[in-house]
């Protein structure tokens, strides 16, 4: 059985140089124990949060998140994937999650619909998620796809591994206190629980990487700013949902590692009708509604069409 290992980043918002630098880091410490499948969250590259310094953090597909996913796939003989702002020839902006190994990228998925305040960034995807890695089918998601029984439905049975990533942000302490705190509790819940059920729904171990530490940003359409954490958890699943290894936002930045059998599994969840594979309330459902049509109307009118950002080799830490 390989070791697979997960990263855990505490990412500073918009600064590619220090994030890849962190990345490169923790990736390291992953392969030199020996880790041969290692994943990166979701945003790698930028973090995320409702920030102007994301307008121009979007990376070109031969860029340097891609390069540091293809040398770390070259040093350590193994398999690396995570997702990074990605601005395509076309002029739009998508999350994609890249697989490479020691031959260079072995495929690519764009996270199919952006979540809250990330339509602000990118575009979404249409591409099934299934990647190819030598014998191994690969299957990719990305935070909120591990929500959302599509996700689910075009992986089930389908993947002998699933790599995915998150930066899962909590729920602020704003008045009243008491609704609020419950919605966090219930929350948090949620951030740690969808990757190890997500597996019990497609039938194949989980490998889950994610964001840790505090973040501020502006809050979409309205005055106060918003102030809050990372959370869930960064961790290694098998298909029947066994948590084999975890590290805690709470823990901070670092990487957990274990031993999995690849390989397809008859999945013991059904995946429920409707869209969400886990129930959510009232007010996330208002926010995820207007935070869309905001952030629509504001990546045409300050992201779209904008030139990619370029990072030299030297500016890597």
């Amino acid at each position: 059985m390989p070791l697979v290992a997960a990263i855990q980043l505490d990412a500073t918002l918009g600064d590619i140089p220090a994030n890849l630098s962190a990345c490169e880091r923790l990736a390291d410490e992953a392969g030199q124990r020996g880790a041969k499948i290692i994943a990166l969250p979701e945003f790698f590259s930028t973090g995320i949060g409702f920030t102007e310094a994301l307008i121009d953090a979007a990376l070109p597909p031969e860029g340097a998140a891609t390069t540091l996913l293809s040398t770390l796939a070259r040093r350590y003989q193994a398999l690396v994937g995570g997702s990074f702002l990605c601005r395509d020839p076309d002029g739009e902006v998508r999350n994609a999650y890249l697989l490479a190994d020691p031959s260079g990228v072995v495929g690519r998925h764009d996270k199919d619909l952006p979540t809250m305040w990330e339509n602000a960034f990118y575009v979404g995807g249409t591409d099934d998620g299934v990647l190819t890695a030598g014998q191994h089918q690969i299957g990719a998601a990305v935070c909120w796809e591990l929500m959302r029984t599509q996700t689910a439905r075009r992986l089930r049975g389908r993947v002998d591994l699933a790599m995915t990533g998150s930066g899962w942000w909590s729920v602020p302490s704003w008045t009243p206190r008491t609704l609020f705190d419950r919605i966090e509790r219930t929350n948090a819940a949620t951030a740690r629980a969808a990757a190890a059920s997500f597996a019990q729904y497609i039938g194949a171990p989980v490998v889950h990487a994610a964001h840790a530490g505090p973040l501020t940003c502006a809050m979409p359409w309205l005055p106060m700013p918003y102030r809050g954490h990372f959370e869930g958890s960064t961790l290694i699943a098998t298909p029947t949902g066994e948590i084999l290894a975890e590290r805690r936002a709470a823990d901070g930045p670092g990487i957990v590692l274990a031993e999995v059998a690849i390989g397809r599994a008859q999945p013991t969840l059904s995946v429920p009708e409707g869209f969400w594979l886990h129930k959510r309330g009232a007010l996330p459902t208002a926010v995820w509604h207007y935070q869309r049509w905001h952030g629509r109307r504001w990546y045409r009118r300050h992201v779209a069409g904008r030139p990619a950002k370029l990072v030299e080799e030297g500016q890597v830490r």
